[in-house]
């Protein structure tokens, strides 16, 4: 396999895959009492009629001994806000401080509660896969419902925005890393976002829900897709100019102008030109 000079074969191989985003599962099967999971993105699709997925293990993992033809094991397809399961799973934090999750046995085959979709499958062949195995799975019980998936791309999770209005002009490149560098708030109907006079080192996407903006002479309400606090981030000088509050439970990507400013550190020139000339066209429309 060819790769650039002086670089680790594996490593940019698994870097190169890891460009290719994809969905964030959590594996089940039980043994007796005993529920056994694993965080897993290499999960698939085979076959419609009939109903065929693939899982893909590694060798080393447990999971790999206990799955053997004729074996149920579950996919529960983790929501955006689940990252906390995905990270128990995978072994990042330790069991003892992880959140503990809580399952549904459905076929005798534990589910996550709360995920995007279920699928429970019996194992129908299983094959060589170099240091993984590959399970393919017959599915025998589904079921979805609404949400956002959580993501996951080049070794970090990643965010689905639907509505993102206001970046409209943006190039894909750049929208992208902005947004997986914001945090997420939620708020509490009537709890305030900013208040006049504050600091105004931060800016908010709206995710969900609805603010009111309030400022002397102008009261307007924003949704999803709409940013707030950008006056202050894009051109700073000064506090908070508008008092912003919850109508409803609001849910917010927040992103500092650091983060934004390192988001775009690979274009300067033009991210700098960008930021002023979106600073400006706020400033003509508050």
């Amino acid at each position: 396999m060819e790769v650039p000079s002086g670089s680790d074969p594996s490593l940019e191989f698994r870097k190169t895959l890891g460009m290719f985003a994809t969905g964030v599962t959590v594996i089940t099967t039980q043994v007796g009492e005993q529920v056994h999971g694993m965080t897993a993105n290499a999960f698939m699709s085979v076959s419609l009629r009939p109903p065929l997925i693939l899982i893909s293990v590694d060798r080393r993992a447990r999971m790999n001994a206990l799955l053997r033809e004729g074996v149920r094991f579950g996919v529960s397809v983790l929501e955006e806000k689940q990252t906390a399961l995905s990270d128990r799973f995978a072994g990042r934090v330790r069991a003892e401080d992880a959140l503990e999750p809580v399952f549904e046995l459905v076929r005798e085959t534990p589910l996550v509660q709360g995920a995007l979709a279920n699928l429970v499958a019996r194992v129908v062949r299983s094959y060589w896969g170099g240091d993984h195995s590959l399970f393919l799975g017959q599915a025998e019980y589904v079921r979805y419902g609404g949400g956002t998936p959580l993501l996951f791309h080049g070794g970090r999770y990643e965010r689905v925005v639907r509505d993102p209005r206001v970046f409209a002009n943006l190039p894909e490149e750049l929208l992208q890393p902005i947004l997986a560098r914001g945090v997420e708030r939620t708020y509490a109907d009537g709890e305030p976002l900013m208040r006049i006079g504050e600091p105004g080192d931060t800016m908010s996407l709206v995710l969900e829900g609805t603010v009111h903006v309030q400022r002397p002479g102008r009261s307007v309400k924003l949704g999803p897709g709409e940013l707030v606090g950008e006056i202050e981030v894009l051109a700073p000088g000064g506090g908070r100019i508008a008092d912003i509050t919850a109508e409803g439970p609001v849910r917010c990507l927040e992103i500092t102008r650091n983060d934004l400013l390192a988001a775009l550190e690979a274009k300067p020139g033009a991210a700098v030109a960008l930021i002023d000339v979106l600073a400006s066209r706020f400033r003509e429309t508050a």
